[in-house]
């Protein structure tokens, strides 16, 4: 079929959408699709988190594209805006935004078994009205932070006649001078933030911290214009640079983790929190799970801004949130004029309505297995066609402790292979099958199991205690290796006649390559042309043999 006729919806224009649609142009040199964005401009997180101090958590060489280094960065740490431009300038370049339908949101996507394509349902965000469009391959790169969690289980949320707002909300018009200001939450972004409004003496912040969390320090190192001149001009060192910073992140993961090996970190970080907190804080700053269990917060100024006089730390916990303030559970009513919710993403629910073969549905799936749950964290059984990339979340048990981007790139990576065959025509469907989709989760659980992850109440848990859908239990070359090309027996392909020929006359192509060259090869040693006949009769009598019984499973 002509590329017009077979068509790819993308849900979502932040980091991992905007990569699959590069790949799609420049490896498959497709451009038949089109890629669903709600908010008003590329970007996802990076352009929807504006809070003051927002950053990128992993060295910025290591969030860029493999294919689009980028040699400006300012410090070693990207800030929102400038990743923000990064994004929006890899959107120009390969020409994205005739493909991107801005303010429109994805209400469902179902599979017509029939037809072997999907009916995607939209809606556009201001006016509401509803638009239907086919697609042949759904690709969800919609993460979960674009689903912020207020604690509406706190008791008056509604009630607060100030102004109140998800710190992914961030208000552009927001005067915080002469304010006192609530921040519930002790997640990433709050330490970030914190630092940055405390700045302005006449903001009054109380920090209200229910769970202590672990800090690591992570300065941001700024590069001098003549180290980013070098990796401009110079061939080759901004690219042994990401090298460099690649393997010092994969080795770091790699450092043993026994007792003896976990005891040695939780001294270490308990000594860093307690030299750099006031003395006031000491007996409430160290948490009580270890280690890696929860997700560690980068220190960039939050423990040193705690000795600033407007900057108090509350542990006694909310017990209702009023008209004007906050009353906590030992009975203090404190006053605010703002509160802001540093309380992280629904994360454990897909966001859109997708069915596929069989009535299936992704969140179904999810339910039935006690959370998010996939195929090397990219495919859902009975639902063809559709595919997850890593977005925080999206791709279940994708949380390999590295950059988001590279896990992107090798789930992409994986996809072009199975979407290749869709997009020339020669296959209607792929779909998971469940026994190895089963299999593989079985395994995964189990290596978790025995992990550090299990030893705390976490968002990267069902209900916090529950199923672990976050973390991959193994190193990152483990998932380097499985995404590195599909198992095709693991899937059931529809339509499939000419590809599987194709993959037959290949294999053919192959295996004749092979028995001359290795014929060749021997009669060269013997130095006899009459050997080499016969050996090429033979070879050729035991390939036919070998084909004759050859067959092609799916």
């Amino acid at each position: 079929m002509s590329e017009t006729q077979r068509r790819v919806a993308i849900i979502g224009a932040g980091v991992a959408g905007l990569t699959q649609a590069i790949a799609l142009k420049t490896k498959l040199k497709f451009r038949n699709f089109t890629i669903y964005e709600q908010g008003s401009e590329v970007g996802g997180v990076w352009n929807t988190n504006t809070y003051p101090g927002c950053s990128s958590d992993i060295h910025i060489h290591w969030y860029s594209l493999s294919t689009d280094l980028y040699p400006y960065w300012n410090k070693s740490h990207g800030l929102q805006p400038e990743i923000q431009a990064y994004w929006v300038k890899l959107s120009k370049k390969y020409d994205l935004y005739p493909h991107i339908a801005f303010n429109t949101k994805v209400l469902s996507a179902e599979w017509d078994d029939a037809k072997q394509q999907y009916i995607v349902i939209t809606e556009d965000v201001f006016s509401g009205k509803k638009t239907m469009s086919v697609a042949h391959v759904v690709i969800s790169a919609c993460g979960i932070l674009e689903s912020p969690k207020i604690p509406y289980e706190i008791p008056g949320v509604q009630k607060f006649q100030g102004t109140s707002f998800h710190s992914a909300r961030w208000p552009s018009s927001i005067d915080l001078q002469n304010k006192r200001v609530a921040v519930i939450g002790n997640s990433s972004s709050g330490a970030q933030f914190v630092p940055y409004i405390s700045e302005d003496p006449s903001v009054k912040v109380v920090h209200f911290i229910r769970t202590p969390t672990w800090f690591m320090t992570q300065p941001h190192i700024p590069y001098s214009d003549t180290a980013k001149w070098i990796f401009a001009n110079i061939p080759l060192v901004m690219r042994l640079h990401r090298a460099w910073v690649t393997f010092w992140h994969i080795a770091f993961l790699h450092l043993p983790v026994d007792d003896k090996a976990l005891q040695k970190q939780r001294n270490a970080m308990s000594k860093y929190i307690l030299d750099n907190t006031p003395d006031r804080y000491h007996s409430h700053m160290i948490p009580d799970h270890p280690p890696g269990c929860k997700r560690s917060v980068a220190d960039r100024g939050f423990l040193k801004c705690l000795y600033r006089s407007n900057v108090t730390l509350n542990f006694d916990g909310v017990a209702e949130i009023v008209e004007n303030g906050i009353i906590t559970k030992t009975g203090e009513m404190l006053p605010f004029d703002v509160i802001v919710y540093a309380t992280g993403f629904i994360s454990e629910r897909y966001p859109i309505h997708v069915r596929g073969s069989n009535g299936a549905t992704v969140q179904g799936y999810y339910d039935a297995h006690d959370g998010p749950t996939a195929y090397i964290g990219t495919a859902v059984p009975d639902i063809p066609n559709f595919y997850l990339v890593i977005v925080i979340i999206t791709g279940p048990n994708t949380g390999a402790g590295t950059s988001a981007i590279l896990i992107a790139e090798l789930q992409i990576a994986y996809i072009l292979q199975l979407i290749e065959p869709v997009l020339a025509g020669s296959v209607s469907s792929f779909t998971v099958k469940a026994v190895p989709t089963d299999t593989y989760n079985a395994k995964l659980q189990e290596r978790i199991s025995r992990s550090v992850y299990v030893h705390c109440f976490s968002w990267m848990r069902t209900n916090g205690t529950g199923k672990l859908f976050h973390p991959f239990p193994w190193s990152v070359s483990f998932l380097w290796w499985w995404l590195r090309k599909p198992n095709w027996d693991h899937y059931t392909a529809i339509g499939a006649e000419k590809w599987v020929w194709a993959r037959r006359r290949k294999t053919v192509k192959s295996i004749l390559k092979c028995a001359a060259v290795l014929t060749l090869l021997r009669s060269y040693i013997n130095g006899s042309v009459q050997q080499m006949l016969y050996d090429m009769w033979q070879a050729t009598t035991v390939t036919c043999g070998y084909l004759s019984k050859f067959t092609l499973s799916l």
